[in-house]
C-alpha cells in the first residue's frame, strides 16, 4: 500500500508559507487566551508566521467568523478555539452541538482545513488539563493544509 502522507514525513508539519487564521472565543477568556497562545507559539515553531487571531464573544459565534474568513479565500487553514464549561442547564449541550456542527460545516462547504479546538468540559480543572489543545490544533491545521495542497497538486497532474 502506498501512502501519500506518512506520520514520519517532515514536510507534514512545515508551516512555512501557509496562511492560517485563528478564531478565539472570549467567553472563559483565561482558558481561551492560553489556548491561542499555545497555538500561535506552535505555528511559529513549525516555521509559520504568527497567524491572524480574531476574537469573538463565544463559541456560538465561532462558526460565523470562520465562514467569513473562509469566504475571503485568503487562508490555507483555520483554527477554532473556545471553552464551554458545563453549567446546570441544557445550554451546555446546545452550545457544544451547534458550535461543533458549524465548524464542521465551514470545513466541508469550503474544502478548507479547520481544526476544532473548542473545549467541551465538565469543569475548569478539565479545561486547564487540556490547554495543549491549542498546540495540537496548530499541528492539525498545518497537516491538513499540507494534505489539501498535495491532493490538489496530484489532481492537477
Amino acid at each position: 500500500m502506498q501512502h501519500a502522507f506518512r506520520r514520519d514525513d517532515p514536510a507534514l508539519l512545515d508551516a512555512t508559507g501557509l496562511r492560517i487564521a485563528v478564531v478565539q472565543a472570549r467567553f472563559n477568556f483565561d482558558i481561551t487566551e492560553r489556548l491561542a497562545a499555545s497555538c500561535v507559539q506552535q505555528l511559529v515553531e513549525l516555521g509559520g508566521e504568527a497567524p491572524r487571531v480574531i476574537e469573538v464573544p463565544g463559541a456560538l459565534e465561532i462558526p460565523q467568523a470562520l465562514e467569513w474568513l473562509a469566504r475571503a479565500g485568503a487562508y490555507d487553514a483555520l483554527v477554532a478555539l473556545g471553552c464551554v464549561i458545563r453549567g446546570e442547564t441544557y445550554h451546555f449541550e446546545l452550545v457544544c452541538e451547534v458550535s461543533a456542527a458549524g465548524v464542521q460545516q465551514v470545513a466541508l462547504q469550503h474544502g478548507l482545513a479547520v481544526a476544532n479546538g473548542i473545549l467541551t468540559v465538565e469543569n475548569r480543572e478539565q479545561a486547564v488539563q487540556r490547554l495543549d489543545k491549542g498546540a495540537e490544533c496548530a499541528r492539525v491545521a498545518v497537516e491538513m493544509a499540507r494534505l489539501a495542497r498535495a491532493l490538489r497538486a496530484h489532481r492537477a497532474d
